[in-house]
């Protein structure tokens, strides 16, 4: 994800499921989050979001990264394509999650093309001096939603694939919690002191539309080369919407 609080807000109900499953979970952001302040420099913030980051991940007993590079910076060019596919290298990721296409700003853009690209080069043998894990593949890839769940032309997004998460929804508003510094930046920056409000929302209107209290939703990506079952719904045991 682009930012320390990202996946929280997106797809940390799906990730606390995945783990209950006994799955090995990894959270990047592609930025420390170093302009999410009115008040510090952007090394005290950057240094306050991702021991946020950290904490929110250990939650779940998941591991928490960071690449490194800048808030509203993030581009998608070698440097930034190297330090992602390096970061897979180590991981060895069999299913990615990332932003949506489109999305309202950039750096979640770009980060989407960031985790496309090294989803589909990372196992290649000359893609990276950092050693092959066993088991490195093509990984399945979705997208989560944007905010509001509707994208740059306000039109509803329609998902693939829709994920229960009413057991999980405390767990994951236990996660956005730990981004304390987030409440200050947000009121000041976006005008809205409704951060657990907000993601509330978003779980409640996914959740709606396939008759249950809290939902995460995603579009799988289906390209060449890429698993096409959807292996969160059969294993998380959702039925998919038509489409």
């Amino acid at each position: 994800m682009a930012h320390p609080d990202d996946a929280e807000f997106f797809c940390a109900g799906t990730l606390i499921r995945l783990t209950e499953l006994g799955w090995e979970v990894h959270i990047i952001s592609a930025a420390p989050g170093d302009c999410g302040s009115i008040s510090h420099t952007p090394w005290e913030i950057g240094g306050i979001r991702t021991e946020e980051a950290r904490k929110a991940a250990e939650l779940i007993g998941a591991t928490y990264h960071c690449l490194g590079e800048n808030d509203g910076y993030i581009v998608f060019d070698k440097s930034s394509i190297r330090k992602t596919i390096d970061m897979f290298r180590m991981i060895a990721p069999s299913l990615v999650i990332t932003h949506p296409r489109q999305d309202y700003m950039m750096d979640h853009e770009m980060t989407s093309l960031l985790a496309r690209s090294a989803s589909f080069l990372y196992a290649a043998p000359n893609a990276s001096p950092i050693p092959i894990r066993e088991g490195a593949c093509v990984p399945y890839l979705y997208y989560c939603d944007p905010p509001e769940a509707i994208d740059n032309s306000g039109n509803r997004v329609k998902p693939t694939t829709y994920i229960d998460i009413t057991g999980q929804f405390d767990k994951k508003t236990e996660m956005l919690i730990q981004h304390e510094s987030q409440r200050e930046w947000l009121r000041a920056h976006h005008g809205t002191d409704e951060y657990l409000d907000t993601m509330r929302r978003m779980a409640a209107l996914r959740g709606e539309e396939i008759g249950i209290a809290q939902a995460e939703a995603f579009i799988q990506h289906r390209g060449h080369s890429y698993p096409h079952d959807d292996i969160l719904a059969e294993l998380l045991n959702n039925s998919n919407p038509e489409i």
